[in-house]
């Protein structure tokens, strides 16, 4: 009887290490992710679409919060223009759909609560 493996998600895992690697992301935080996307299927299948194509497929949402709303929530919650007026490492676009994706798993387990930050509006002076 031989082994049988998904290829695909061999890919995924090596996309995922890099662009964790890339980001400034530590082991702990791939493997987690890693971890949250086998859980997930609909989590992975964004996944998948956006390390083929670099975008977002916004399939899944929750309470309407698509993974591009959750981008952007990042994106505003570094405030990387008014605040800082340059592109930190924690600011980086791999960074930011990182932490979209883990995001994205943590609203799916607690939506009140991630609604909640989302609409509240805070900026990094009130975090």
């Amino acid at each position: 009887m031989g082994i049988l493996y998904d290829a695909r998600k061999l890919k995924a895992l090596e996309f995922l290490n890099g662009l964790c690697e890339y980001a400034g992301k530590d082991d702990g935080f791939s493997g987690s992710l890693w971890n949250e996307f086998l859980k997930d299927g609909e989590l992975y299948e964004e996944f998948v679409y956006y390390a083929d194509h670099h975008t977002f497929l916004d399939k899944m949402k929750i309470s309407g919060y698509s993974m591009s709303d959750l981008y952007v929530w990042q994106m505003d919650r570094y405030n990387i223009v008014r605040e800082l007026g340059k592109n930190p490492a924690a600011c980086n676009k791999e960074t930011l759909v990182l932490n979209a994706f883990m995001e994205m798993s943590n609203m799916k387990r607690d939506p009140e609560t991630y609604v909640s930050r989302i609409e509240s509006g805070k900026g990094n002076d009130r975090l």
